[in-house]
């Protein structure tokens, strides 16, 4: 663990990325604190992370992507307190970090945003999502015929919940970035979430996965519940369709039967990884873990794949304990550690026992099309959260 021992005492000053015309290898200069916009913040540490992570290629693409997606009211100088109170982190910053992993596979870096707008309130973000979208489907070959299929049930003009419609941006060797929408089944209000669902599956082919996401993942009423739906913009050949639920007061064995509605999936894996980043079998009364399931070209009622979100930083104290657990996890899975020993490093300003949440969430993903383990790293822009100084157990 000696590298444990350097990352809390390494800071990475955040730089500045030229603009996308800008030569990709040209110096960047220090951020100049007070002047700094939300912006060029995020920027600069998605520059350190591509680096960090031998995706230095895609800094130009990436970075115009993420710069597009963050909308106008990222161009605000930082303050002590948010724009708008986005709920993609804990700090609120509208930005988080991952990092996928795979076996005999190099790294993807992966970006959840959420739009502002220069006024803020729900109705603008979205309308600024929306704008991003436009801009998207000029420079990028987007498909865009799954989301017109439901794009009805999703975007009402008056949307409720915590948020309307997220990005996710992807970014990986040797191809363009890649681009999926989060789309939010509270939207017309949390009564309304399973029959939108039921009926966003219908429109795209998927009615007969709904009794099986049901039968294995909704069996407690009023503690299981759809918190997410996703659609890959992409062709239909390659893209995927992602329904999330949350589990409120879960244990072990309510995730390991949610994850077997899918085929080829180790449940004897997936009650490990939960162990070894909860530090126990649950109850899992803080924040809920959320299961995900994946359906491909050709999926009708059984998902290709599984994948479980664990927010290990609410069951841990500080990020040292959760960088600890998440090598624990990759080293019961497998997997190189080093990307995300590199990925942590250029990211984290400050020693890991001095907050929480750094390391937000770490995900197994189970099946097809690419298991692994993602984890999740917050940008930390406006606030830390302070550690923990009670022992946790789950």
């Amino acid at each position: 663990m000696w590298w444990l021992e350097r990352i809390q005492f390494t800071f990475h000053p955040v730089r500045i990325v030229n603009p996308p015309d800008s030569p990709a290898d040209q110096e960047c200069p220090v951020l100049s604190a007070p002047a700094v916009s939300l912006r060029d913040f995020a920027l600069g540490q998605l520059h350190n992370l591509l680096r960090a992570v031998g995706l230095t290629r895609s800094t130009e693409s990436a970075t115009k992507l993420l710069a597009e997606a963050l909308g106008p009211g990222s161009r605000l100088p930082l303050s002590a307190v948010p724009h708008w109170p986005s709920q993609v982190a804990d700090d609120h910053t509208p930005v988080e970090f991952s990092v996928a992993l795979a076996r005999n596979e190099p790294p993807a870096v992966r970006m959840i945003v959420e739009s502002l707008a220069e006024s803020p309130d729900s109705r603008a973000n979205l309308a600024a999502a929306l704008d991003a979208l436009e801009a998207f489907r000029a420079e990028h070959r987007l498909h865009l015929g799954r989301l017109d299929l439901v794009r009805d049930l999703f975007l009402p003009a008056d949307p409720q919940g915590a948020f309307a419609f997220w990005y996710s941006l992807i970014v990986g060797p040797g191809a363009a970035p890649a681009i999926k929408v989060y789309l939010n089944p509270d939207v017309r209000g949390r009564e309304s979430a399973t029959p939108l669902v039921r009926e966003a599956l219908d429109r795209l082919g998927l009615s007969a996965a709904y009794p099986s996401v049901a039968e294995h993942a909704l069996r407690r009423e009023g503690l299981d519940r759809f918190s997410f739906f996703a659609l890959d913009l992409m062709d239909a050949d390659r893209a995927r369709v992602k329904t999330y639920v949350s589990h409120e007061d879960s244990v072990v064995a309510d995730v390991v039967r949610a994850a077997s509605a899918a085929p080829d999936v180790d449940l004897g894996l997936l009650a490990d990884v939960v162990e070894l980043a909860c530090g126990g079998t649950g109850p899992f009364t803080r924040r809920p873990l959320m299961s995900s399931y994946t359906f491909l070209s050709g999926d009708v009622d059984t998902p290709s794949g599984y994948s479980l979100y664990i927010p290990v930083r609410d069951y841990v104290q500080d990020d040292l304990e959760a960088c600890e657990r998440v090598l624990a996890v990759m080293d019961r899975c497998g997997l190189d550690t080093k990307p995300f020993v590199l990925a942590l490093a250029s990211i984290v300003r400050r020693p890991l026992g001095e907050g929480v949440g750094l390391i937000a969430h770490v995900s197994l993903r189970l099946g097809k099309p690419r298991p692994g383990v993602t984890v999740y790293l917050s940008s930390e822009a406006y606030d830390v959260t302070p550690p923990r100084t009670t022992a946790l157990t789950a």
